[in-house]
């Protein structure tokens, strides 16, 4: 067994990756600056002392330095083969490693103690059996490798020690087994340590060479069936000239043509598969019209094909301003997406975990705020191909995920044909509507598309009809829809949600100057110097002719001005060039639409009675403004109760009923003739009653209705209101802040009023919609009911409207 002798001091010179054994000898490179310190402490120290300069010679695995080190010696300084100075060392016995100490030089100094690990003379009997073991596989992989002359060296040492360290020189070692041989002091153990590692390594080579074998004898028989399949081919030809029959197109040869293909391994495989079946197949068999028509379609698809992405940030930036107007979110987010894309792209990370860098966007807004052309912006942006897909109703699973081949007419689905179409595996694919996808007996479309839209699960997407993988995790995906809540859940959960809540009047103006207006001149065989639509014009049409979130009747009107104004030219009723102006349009297009409530004469306006409060909703087509009527029935009729009208949800209908009970309860408080309420009927009433309408944010608009009728006091006209009441009068947050507000701002409301919880969501708001707003913030009923309602007139009674 080992044992330990007299303490040492050496120098440190440290192997990075390296390990030196006992017996050992390397040339090492003095250019390094702490190898070069180690020797010259050591020729420092040898001056004093007799024999040459000592090194202790120290693994570093990862800044670590072992426990166990080797004392070598400086056989020579000199040159190396490459002409760089170099020393070479000898190792001579391990030295276990104690504290750090000083001496001469610039190198690391420490305190050590030799190694004693001889082995008994003579040696017992399963120490000899392992020698001979070890030396019968030493003496295997030499052969193996041709190194006849270093075959009887090792048989020459007989002792165990140094026959265990020989095997430092073994190049299949790792550091680490390297470094296990290091620090194993015990001799016999080092042996049997040495012994299994070379052991392991000659089981792998039998392995490796059973596998080259087996390549082998693959290779020989892809010949043997090239050789037949030629000789097949040449016994077919001759049929064909013996029939008189016309020579194939070179299109008919399917095998040739796959191999040629640029296909991924897989594929490929599955492919040669069909052909052998096409191969086997007769022609009268309707089998091989149907793999032909696969493997057409496979051969097809652009497997390789990949468009390199614009990484031009600045540009894309460009592009999409110049295209678009407003809609700063999304543009924000294809910015971040294209540099992300960039950085990942220069850091070499353009596949993790076999899943390339694609992105799933849902863009959430009413219709005609651009969402389907903001997808091919968006391509014309990144450089990439543009590819539509309509999913609005939808109702066949097989329409996503394709068909399988053995029914007549298969085909794949609309995904798989949209990466046909563009040619590239990284295309925008634009999945239109994705809110009016349904579901019948044929499956449900939506859950097909889980998958596709899974950043996780979409590099393995298998279509019913291809029946291999496909990688879909470079593509841009990019879903519209016009109600978040149509979409399934699981479905919404995989997509990054991006709102589009609708134009403002400013924006609607721009886009119409910028866009709208040469694209209509162009669809009305006018140029732009002829007719002319001034900014106060354009601002009327998009103010008091159209109301919508969006831009399509505002374009709409400006096609149908055109029109009329190249019809007067043509007529010879108008010259040309003109501009229209706003006094112009009643003229041309006739009178307003959609005159603002404050813009009425007051004596018109519905809030000119009591009993009448404007309110704010969301609708599909964005924001709008609601109106609600209270009245009390005549007390003769008997009729009490609450009755409501107006095609509502339940929602609406339990909102109304607070709001009735939170009166009868405060109305002393509130200073209001709750009597009134407990003997005669109470009837509520929102206008548009084919429209059906839900949801809780009425609450407080409901609540100062009913609040006008009992006082007598008008609802201001220029105040809206949104919020949901509790019984106690507290004013709870609702969802929609921005579309409401937008709705109020192109209805000509100048004060609206909003639950204090719902303040933060202002931030979205675009900043000249709120100069234009003096938005409240309130938590109280009271509050609302304080900023809403006008003074009361001296000495005036309430004037309740009866309902008949």
């Amino acid at each position: 067994m080992a044992s330990t002798s007299t303490p040492l001091t050496l120098p440190v010179l440290p192997l990075d990756g390296e390990v030196v054994l006992p017996g050992m000898v390397v040339p090492l490179d003095l250019s390094d600056s702490e190898v070069r310190a180690a020797v010259e402490a050591a020729q420092a120290a040898a001056r004093s002392t007799p024999g040459k300069p000592r090194v202790l010679l120290v693994p570093r695995i990862d800044g670590t330095y072992a426990n166990t080190g080797v004392l070598g010696t400086v056989e020579q300084v000199g040159r190396l083969a490459d002409g760089d100075p170099g020393a070479l060392i000898r190792g001579r016995s391990r030295v276990r490693i104690g504290a750090g100490t000083t001496g001469p030089g610039a190198a690391l100094w420490v305190e050590g103690t030799r190694v004693d690990d001889t082995v008994a003379d003579p040696l017992p009997g399963h120490v000899a059996e392992l020698v001979k073991e070890y030396k019968a596989l030493a003496t295997a992989w030499l052969r193996k490798r041709g190194a006849w002359q270093i075959v009887d060296r090792v048989q020459a040492i007989d002792d165990v020690s140094a026959l265990a360290d020989n095997s430092g020189y073994s190049p299949f070692l790792t550091t680490d087994q390297k470094v296990e041989l290091l620090e194993t002091t015990d001799p016999v153990a080092r042996l049997k340590l040495a012994t299994q590692q070379l052991r392991d390594h000659l089981a792998e080579q039998d392995v490796a060479e059973t596998i080259a074998k087996d390549v082998q004898e693959g290779v020989d028989k892809q010949q043997r069936e090239f050789l037949l399949r030629r000789q097949l081919e040449a016994v077919r030809k001759e049929l064909r000239e013996l029939n008189g029959e016309q020579e194939g197109e070179e299109s008919d040869d399917y095998r040739a043509r796959v191999e040629a293909a640029d296909l991924p391994e897989k594929v490929r495989e599955a492919a040669l598969k069909e052909v052998d079946k096409l191969e086997r197949s007769s022609d009268q068999s309707p089998e091989g019209s149907w793999i032909r028509t696969w493997l057409d379609t496979v051969l097809e698809m652009p497997w390789n094909e990949r468009t390199e992405d614009a990484y031009d940030i600045r540009g894309a930036q460009a592009v999409l301003d110049a295209e678009h107007s407003g809609l700063e979110d999304v543009k924000e987010r294809i910015t971040e997406y294209l540099a992300v894309r960039k950085r990942r792209d220069d850091r070499g990370l353009g596949v993790v975990g076999g899943r390339r860098g694609g992105a799933v966007l849902a863009l959430v807004g009413p219709p005609g705020v651009g969402k389907t052309s903001l997808g091919e912006s968006v391509a014309h942006a990144m450089g990439r191909k543009f590819v539509r897909v309509a999913l609005g109703g939808v109702r066949d699973e097989a329409e996503i995920r394709g068909h399988r081949r053995t029914y007549v007419g298969a085909l794949p689905g609309r995904v798989v044909r949209a990466i046909k179409e563009a040619g590239s595996m990284n295309p925008v694919v634009l999945l239109d509507e994705i809110d009016k996808v349904g579901s019948d007996f044929r499956g449900d479309p939506a859950a097909a598309l889980l998958e596709v839209l899974d950043p996780a699960q979409n590099h393995t997407f298998r279509d019913h009809y291809l029946e291999v993988e496909l990688d879909l995790s470079d593509v841009v995906f990019l879903a519209t829809a016009n109600v978040l809540e149509a979409i399934p859940e699981a479905l919404a959960d995989r997509m990054e949600i991006v709102r589009l809540d609708g134009y403002t009047e400013d924006e609607k103006v721009v886009i119409a100057r910028d866009h709208l207006l040469p694209r209509q001149l162009e669809r009305a065989g006018l140029d732009k110097d002829e007719v002319t639509i001034d900014e106060g014009a354009l601002r009327r049409l998009a103010g008091e002719y159209t109301r919508e979130a969006g831009v399509r009747t505002l374009e709409r009107s400006v096609a149908r001005l055109l029109r009329k104004v190249a019809a007067q030219h043509e007529l010879g009723e108008r010259k040309l060039p003109f501009t229209v102006r706003d006094e112009d349009l009643r003229d041309l297009i006739g009178r307003p639409h959609h005159v603002p409530e404050s813009a009425q004469d007051p004596a018109e306006r519905r809030t000119s009675v009591p009993g009448v409060a404007t309110g704010l909703a969301v609708t599909g087509a964005g924001g709008d403004v609601l109106f609600v009527e209270a009245s009390l029935a005549d007390p003769e009729t008997g009729a009490a109760g609450l009755t409501l009208t107006g095609q509502l949800g339940d929602v609406m209908k339990e909102s109304a009923q607070i709001a009735l009970s939170f009166l009868r309860s405060h109305g002393a408080e509130l200073e209001l003739p709750v009597a009134d309420l407990k003997d005669r009927g109470v009837h509520i009433h929102f206008p548009a009653g084919a429209v059906p309408k839900d949801g809780p944010s009425a609450g407080i608009t409901m609540t100062t209705a009913l609040a006008s009728l009992l006082s007598g006091r008008l609802v201001r006209t220029d105040v809206a209101m949104t919020g949901e009441v509790s019984l106690t009068g507290r004013v709870l947050p609702i969802g929609g802040v921005k579309q409401k507000l937008l709705a109020a701002h192109r209805a000509g409301v100048s004060t609206v009023i909003i639950p204090k919880r719902n303040e933060p969501d202002l931030d979205d708001v675009p900043a000249e919609v709120l100069d234009k707003l003096d938005v409240h913030a309130v938590t109280d009923v009271r509050q609302v009911l304080e900023l809403a309602l006008a003074p009361a007139t001296a000495g005036a009674t309430p004037e309740v409207p009866v309902a008949a």
